[in-house]
């Protein structure tokens, strides 16, 4: 299976990520890194390979001055097994962290920084002052797969995580973690194939997995450890890249290798699809039964992007490593429409944030 950072495009991108709101991305690129705004789409930052080498992973703390970034691609200019926090108002690197692997990937929230390794997650206080608080051991996770609950405000704080045995999820609670011990991690057993995606939504009330198979994605209520809706993205097997929820959980949306973005209600799950051949009895298996997205839209085939949804109402954006940036407004009864295409490579900057 590829990542997304393993189908970097011609033009240099490594990997890509939306802030905690979903209303900036990261760029990661061979020749450093940039910063772009959403609505309306505009370059904020850009650090080039004399300050930063190529990068290849970057988290943001919302629209703050502090950036996490790992090193990467072909001209590194750190180890790959080193965090660098960069302030862009002091204009330098102004934290390191260091592991003994390589860095798979980095979490932000405004009071705890998440490091993943290939086989342990390592959680920090952040920014000041920056102390472990404990690691775990998880089972081998190249992907980097972890996610926590982004605002502190949130009905639960959650850290999720592959479990050791394949296709389960474990969860520790941040709200009940001191520094120097954690709580018993709790954990679900999602799927039977390893994990291949995971979110959790801003609320810290529901995840959603898939496994490498890629054609279903459930969705699981953090109270009660218990699958809440089964949602199919397709028949065949598939490479998913992200999954994300819109800001109140009413909807959810993924893109996979397949070259379709879908989207599904968790609200009104009446408006997503279903096989008609559901009432035909349960010897049909999940196929039949499992729900499907009730709209779509088609980006660059073979190609990673990542999907989120904006503040305006129904609208979602899908970011590709090819350099495109779309925009799709859907409608309850499943039509999606383009409302803006561009090339967010050749985006100029700007000087208002």
């Amino acid at each position: 299976m590829k990542s997304p950072e393993a189908m970097a495009s011609g033009r240099g991108v490594i990997s890509l990520r939306f802030n905690q709101d979903q209303g900036c991305f990261s760029c990661c690129m061979e020749s450093g890194l940039r910063i772009y705004n959403v609505e309306p789409l505009v370059e904020k930052a850009h650090f080039d390979t004399e300050l930063m080498g190529s990068v290849s992973r970057c988290e943001m703390l919302y629209r703050s001055n502090l950036l996490a970034v790992v090193a990467g691609g072909s001209r590194p200019k750190f180890a790959e097994n080193t965090v660098l926090v960069y302030d862009d108002v002091s204009k330098k690197f102004v934290l390191e962290f260091t592991f003994s692997d390589p860095v798979k990937a980095v979490r932000l929230r405004r009071d705890r920084l998440v490091v993943a390794l290939c086989q342990h997650i390592h959680v920090f206080t952040f920014p000041a002052p920056a102390q472990r608080m404990f690691s775990i051991e998880t089972r081998e996770n190249p992907l980097g797969l972890c996610e926590v609950t982004p605002f502190l405000t949130a009905e639960r704080q959650f850290l999720i995580f592959p479990g050791h045995k394949a296709g389960s999820v474990q969860l520790v609670d941040l709200a009940n973690t001191e520094a120097g011990m954690s709580c018993a991690p709790v954990t679900i057993n999602a799927h039977r194939g390893e994990l291949a995606c995971l979110a959790v939504n801003q609320q810290g009330t529901l995840i959603a997995t898939a496994s490498s198979k890629g054609t279903l994605i459930r969705v699981w209520d953090t109270a009660r450890r218990n699958q809440l809706v089964e949602l199919r993205r397709g028949s065949d097997p598939a490479t998913l890249y992200c999954i994300n929820f819109s800001m109140g959980s009413e909807y959810l949306c993924c893109s996979s290798d397949k070259g379709t973005v879908h989207i599904f209600a968790l609200k009104d799950t009446e408006l997503n699809k279903r096989s008609t051949l559901r009432g035909m009895g349960p010897f049909l298996g999940e196929y039949v039964q499992s729900q499907w997205a009730f709209a779509n839209f088609t980006v660059p085939p073979e190609c990673a992007c990542i999907c989120a949804f904006q503040q305006t109402k129904n609208t979602v954006i899908a970011i590709c490593l090819d350099g495109t940036f779309h925009k799709y407004v859907f409608t309850n009864e499943g039509n999606c429409n383009r409302e803006s295409f561009d090339v967010y490579l050749d985006v100029c900057d700007d000087d208002e944030y």
